[in-house]
């Protein structure tokens, strides 16, 4: 059988692989302008000692050498660490258990599937704000609540102890609704057969959720896991506005810490180097995660 196309086949493929072009180019031009294009910048400006304003000076691997040395970077991340392991469980675990109790058949439901999410749209900005009122040590709700049940009062973002724990309990209230309508389209379509053999065969309703539902949402699980994982670790509108990195910078993240190096002391290309170190720590949790927990997750 003759493949070959004739001239008129060919430049009909011709006219199909342009147009297809064509409406692929505005997408694509978007994503080389606003992400590509400033990747290749941020690698270029890491190379050199420069403040975009007066002279560049090339250093070569020296910013990144300063940053593997530098004490404040390696604290910075420490302190993204310790967000990320205390915010990613807890936002998960609540998450799941709302998207469970709210999967069953009560009443309003679609109301408060609204509530939990409203939140996450909002702007980081805006809620912020707001959860700067609510921590006030003086006025806030937080302490006024905990006075009123006969609980010891904090000074929450102004104290080293409490203020990291604060950003926590916040980014979990923002974040949960993410999670929460990811769990229910899961939960959703757990297959009702399974859950009545489990019954028949005498689980409790715990042993079901564990060897049945788990199982089956695992999926959504690893995929919220490592979402709110990068989302912590890129963490930095929360800081800004709550605590601009204090006190003692104890809330300073690698976010933050990129920030300051940038538009406080004007050193862009230290932090080009450290936006470099922060992409590069993202992608080897993110790969470490899948290793570890990518294979036990079920695909059915």
């Amino acid at each position: 059988m003759d493949n070959k196309l004739t001239p008129a086949r060919r430049k009909q493929v011709i006219r199909d692989n342009v147009a297809g072009w064509l409406f692929t180019l505005p997408s694509t031009l978007v994503l080389f302008v606003f992400t590509f294009l400033p990747a290749f910048i941020v690698v270029g400006l890491s190379l050199f000692d420069t403040n975009l304003v007066g002279q560049s000076i090339f250093v070569g691997p020296g910013n990144f050498r300063q940053m593997l040395t530098s004490g404040d970077f390696w604290g910075s991340v420490l302190r993204t660490l310790y967000f990320t392991v205390g915010s990613v469980p807890i936002a998960v675990a609540v998450s799941l258990l709302i998207a469970v109790l709210l999967n069953a058949k009560v009443r309003g439901r679609t109301f408060w599937r609204m509530g939990f999410f409203i939140p996450y749209i909002t702007p980081l900005v805006a809620t912020s704000i707001i959860w700067l009122y609510i921590f006030n040590p003086d006025y806030g709700m937080l302490n006024a609540t905990l006075h009123f049940v006969g609980l010891p009062v904090s000074r929450w973002l102004t104290d080293t102890a409490s203020a990291m724990p604060a950003m926590i309990l916040y980014s979990t209230w923002h974040d949960i609704g993410f999670a929460v309508i990811i769990f229910m389209a899961a939960l959703s379509k757990v297959p009702t057969e399974l859950l009545e053999a489990a019954q028949i065969d005498g689980a409790s309703g715990w042993r079901t959720f564990w060897h049945v539902t788990w199982p089956m949402i695992s999926p959504s699980t690893y995929f919220v896991v490592i979402i709110y994982t990068i989302s912590a670790f890129k963490m930095f509108t929360q800081v800004a506005v709550l605590t601009q990195g204090g006190p003692v910078d104890s809330t300073t993240t690698t976010g933050y810490y990129l920030y300051q190096q940038a538009f406080g002391q004007m050193h862009f290309g230290y932090a080009s180097a450290v936006s470099i170190g922060l992409f590069a720590i993202i992608f080897l949790l993110t790969m470490l995660q899948r290793k570890v927990t990518g294979r036990k997750v079920f695909y059915g």
